[in-house]
């Protein structure tokens, strides 16, 4: 492994995600109204991720992903390929604050696994494209799965045996993206923001579920899927209150999961939001027990184009180093651009200002 591997995530990171150029889009659309074949769509997402690429590397980023530009969703896309799993359309969208998505979802119909998925394809460009670069790649939690999917109770008649098959397909997964050349991995995860507000685990409560048993299951799923990854393999985690049309899902801070979170996850590095006040305060990372924790703080808001003061950035920066060794601390944005095809309400100029906001930032303060 490369002495840059060692240190990623690096100081200034990113999540993963960009905004879809126009172009991309209107080949997307082509597409699907069989004006392209899926060969051709396939040579427009590669020509715009190197593109994305030698533009990240422009501004100074050391990690380099391929802005999820294939996917339509950051999480069914890759939920939907697994072996027992598939995509399609619900009755309604998921609600977000104001506004609903399209109508699609995941269910599984029988036992799950993992085999010649996509993604592994896709990695695989990446890595190819990357040069000194890092190749970040993320893909989204098997919690989501467990969250989001409905399951057929035939397949499943019990949690535990769709959590010993995921947990199994997972393993693989990350053995097959480190196979072919993998050393940093991001798992994207929603399904810790439904234990944050009191709303929300009430909500939970009705419809049957223990908070605080949900609590030990995501991280039991986390832990077991990643009990194998190798020593030169980063895994982190993102964990996110929902990024749709620069829109979110949920609020509350990390206090109620956040022993858990904070000492009892075995990933690298956490990327957590920090933007607002929907996120809560710094206490909680008084649970961190472990110095080779690293947590990038997402404290610059992916869902506006507008840029922070930085001195008020750096100043959170130091309130979190109360709780935290500053050695110990990133900086990012709180989430990716784009989340969905759909993308946030800001412009391509607006999203390379973030990123650079974001490295400036982190030189000042870790120079």
């Amino acid at each position: 492994m490369t002495k840059t591997m060692i240190k990623a995530p690096f100081r200034a990171d990113h999540v993963g995600s960009f905004l879809r150029p126009e172009r991309l889009k209107k080949a997307r659309l082509q597409k699907q109204n069989g004006e392209l074949t899926a060969e051709q769509l396939r040579s427009i997402e590669d020509e715009e991720i190197i593109r994305l690429v030698e533009k990240q590397k422009e501004v100074g980023l050391q990690a380099v992903t391929d802005g999820e530009l294939r996917r339509a969703w950051w999480h069914f896309d890759f939920l939907g390929g697994l072996i027992g799993a598939e995509f399609y359309e619900t009755e309604n969208g998921l609600k977000f604050h104001g506004v609903e998505t399209r109508a699609h979802g995941v269910r599984v119909t029988g036992k799950l696994d993992f085999g010649k998925h996509p993604f592994v394809e896709d990695y695989k460009f990446l890595h190819s494209i990357a040069g000194d670069h890092v190749a970040k790649f993320t893909i989204p939690s098997p919690n989501m799965l467990i969250a989001r999917a409905q399951v057929d109770k035939q397949v499943y008649p019990n949690q535990e045996e769709l959590v010993d098959d995921l947990i199994c397909a997972y393993q693989k997964a990350i053995k097959a993206f480190y196979d072919e050349g993998c050393r940093y991995l991001q798992l994207d995860d929603t399904s810790w923001a439904s234990l944050f507000s009191e709303e929300s685990r009430q909500k939970l409560k009705e419809n049957g579920q223990d908070p605080k048993e949900l609590v030990q299951l995501y991280a039991k799923v986390i832990n077991d899927s990643i009990a194998d990854k190798p020593e030169d393999m980063v895994i982190t985690m993102h964990i996110c209150r929902g990024n749709f049309k620069s829109t979110y899902t949920s609020s509350g801070g990390y206090d109620h999961a956040s022993e858990v979170i904070f000492g009892g996850l075995n990933v690298d590095r956490l990327f957590l939001e920090f933007d607002d006040e929907r996120s809560g305060g710094f206490e909680p990372l008084r649970h961190i027990n472990r110095s080779n924790l690293q947590i990038v703080l997402g404290l610059i808001t992916s869902k506006f184009g507008d840029l922070e003061n930085p001195d008020l950035i750096k100043a959170r920066i130091k309130e979190a180093s109360k709780y935290v060794s500053l050695d110990q601390l990133c900086l990012s944005p709180q989430c990716g651009f784009s989340s969905t095809e759909e993308g946030n309400l800001l412009t391509e100029e607006q999203q390379w200002d973030k990123v650079r906001h974001v490295i400036k930032i982190a030189q000042d303060v870790w120079s």
